[in-house]
């Protein structure tokens, strides 16, 4: 494993910790519900479509989720897909973000065209220039909420349209497994030892 592996690992693990069990358990129905409208989506063998975002929108936050969990030694949010679970969520379970995301793009709209003149888009910029418009708005709750959802996308289950062939699961050592078997822990191990 690669220092860059390693330091990334640490940051979704960190940003992982700071979401709310609360907030998941006061969710649950809806994500699953939203687990089940993924499920019928990819069953339908038609190409994924966006439900919330137009293909111009979906280009600009996939390129913030690209700077959040870029591409480098791994595979990054855009590889995983993450947009397409942004997108779900959004429509599902996540439906009162939809102003958040709206206004925010606009406002980055705003922000491109201050940093550079002769560009409206942020996905035009630079990597240099993303970078540096990303840590001019990184207190934002339109950043944090597209931070959050990256996050989200690219740890998720793959049937939610993130995660895209279990890249994050690949990255944090995750195996998909329906059994597991002892020692879960180092706990457990302890607990072995002791018979």
């Amino acid at each position: 494993m690669t220092t860059s592996d390693a330091s990334r690992r640490q940051f979704l693990f960190g940003s992982v910790s700071g979401l709310s069990s609360v907030l998941l358990a006061l969710r649950w129905p809806a994500i699953l519900a939203a687990q089940e409208h993924a499920k019928r989506a990819k069953a339908s063998g038609l190409p994924a479509q966006f439900q919330f975002f137009s293909p111009e929108d979906a280009v600009e936050v996939e390129a913030m989720a690209a700077q959040v969990i870029p591409s480098d030694d791994a595979p990054g949010a855009r590889e995983a897909h993450v947009i397409y679970f942004i997108d779900r969520v959004l429509a599902t379970f996540d439906r009162d973000k939809q102003p958040a995301y709206t206004q925010g793009l606009k406002d980055l709209r705003h922000r491109t065209q201050e940093l550079v003149s002769s560009v409206n888009r942020f996905s035009s910029l630079t990597t240099e220039q993303q970078i540096q418009l990303l840590s001019a708005i990184e207190k934002t709750d339109f950043f944090e909420l597209v931070r959050l959802h990256t996050i989200m996308g690219y740890l998720s289950r793959p049937e939610y349209g993130g995660n895209y062939n279990q890249t994050g699961w690949k990255l944090i050592g995750f195996e998909d497994q329906m059994t597991y078997h002892p020692p879960f822990g180092y706990y457990d191990s302890e607990y072995n030892k002791g018979r």
